[in-house]
């Protein structure tokens, strides 16, 4: 489509890709494996786009992929009028891992409150190990914020670990509901209270616990003031956080 439009004259291309696929294989973590976020990104600029439009990759880094501009939204504009909706007494978030952390500390800087993090260790892809809580969740009403849900493993087992350390309630908030294999069934029958995405992918099936929130406003104002060649700082959780104090 990209070169179609670039064979047909077009002044500029802006490729708008909700859910980036392969972002997980952002490196080679053994030895002969593709990277195929970096893949990707050379087909995108090789094709003739001039700009992109994601959310939410699974590592920013990988915007360094790209020889061209690229907006990289943040679920956080949508899931926290959310949080904020809910009123919980004794909120806590909770990084689903190591990785999670710098993400997770904005956003309890933002509530002002305490977070914890999930320590996993995989024997494999998709596989978890074992897992610990560093920090207290007693008590607490717990938000599980992360930007991919596949099996939806790693959300029922935090979600089972903290309501086991005296956790009142637990949550979880994805971006991208990929939901493979037994997902539907993994959340349906977790502790989770909820579990709460966006629709950067469309479901494949139902689950009661799954709500579904819209991104259509947030993408909507960064197409229109990308066209119009405007900014779109006030979309994101630094401007926001700025504008709190």
């Amino acid at each position: 489509m990209i070169d179609a439009a670039k064979r047909a004259s077009a002044y500029k291309v802006i490729a708008v890709i909700p859910y980036y696929g392969l972002a997980r294989q952002d490196r080679k973590d053994r030895p002969r494996v593709a990277i195929g976020s970096k893949l990707v990104a050379n087909m995108l600029t090789a094709a003739g786009a001039d700009r992109l439009i994601t959310m939410d990759l699974h590592a920013p880094q990988i915007q360094g992929y790209f020889d061209i501009p690229v907006d990289h939204l943040d679920s956080s504009a949508i899931f926290i009028p959310y949080i904020e909706n809910l009123n919980l007494p004794n909120l806590t978030f909770a990084a689903p891992d190591v990785g999670s952390a710098n993400r997770i500390r904005e956003i309890a800087t933002y509530f002002e409150c305490e977070m914890v993090i999930c320590d996993k260790h995989r024997k494999r892809a998709n596989e978890i190990a074992s897992m610990v809580v560093i920090g207290d969740v007693t008590d607490r009403d717990v938000v599980l914020i992360d930007d991919i849900c596949d099996t939806g493993g790693t959300l029922v087992k935090s979600a089972a670990l903290m309501k086991a350390k005296g956790a009142w309630s637990v949550r979880a908030l994805c971006t991208h509901p990929v939901l493979s294999g037994n997902a539907y069934q993994n959340i349906e029958n977790s502790v989770l209270e909820e579990l709460v995405v966006c629709d950067t992918i469309p479901l494949r099936g139902e689950c009661s616990k799954i709500k579904v929130l819209s991104t259509d406003e947030l993408f909507a104002v960064t197409i229109r003031n990308a066209f119009e060649n405007k900014s779109i700082n006030s979309l994101f959780m630094r401007s926001r956080m700025a504008n709190k104090k």
